[in-house]
């Protein structure tokens, strides 16, 4: 399954960069394949392992502060692996040419 989670720290003004990176550093340790946008971080594996992840990544950011939102977003496909990439090269193919990444 793909999950599409964002993660704000409240009350810790505009910057929220260093919170953000030290969710990443548990994102990329974690061994699962992910993407980073700028509103989000995409990760692909199965249910438990990626419900484990967000939650140590809320639970860090927390540390940091009073409060944190956390949204998710799941989708959620039998049977397939690799969506992260295959999602996007389906709709390059139809467009019939390389999109931003």
């Amino acid at each position: 399954m793909l999950v599409e989670f964002s993660i704000i720290p409240m009350g810790k003004g505009v910057g929220i960069g260093k919170e953000i990176a030290k969710v990443l550093n548990i994102i990329d340790k974690s061994g699962l394949p992910y993407k980073v946008n700028p509103m989000g971080t995409v990760v692909e594996g199965d249910w438990d392992e990626v419900m484990a992840l967000i939650k140590k990544c809320h639970e860090t950011a927390l540390r940091g502060g009073k409060r944190v939102v956390t949204s998710i977003k799941i989708d959620d496909r039998k049977k397939h692996c690799n969506m992260i990439e295959e999602k996007v090269k389906s709709l390059e193919h139809r467009l019939h040419k390389s999109l931003n990444k």
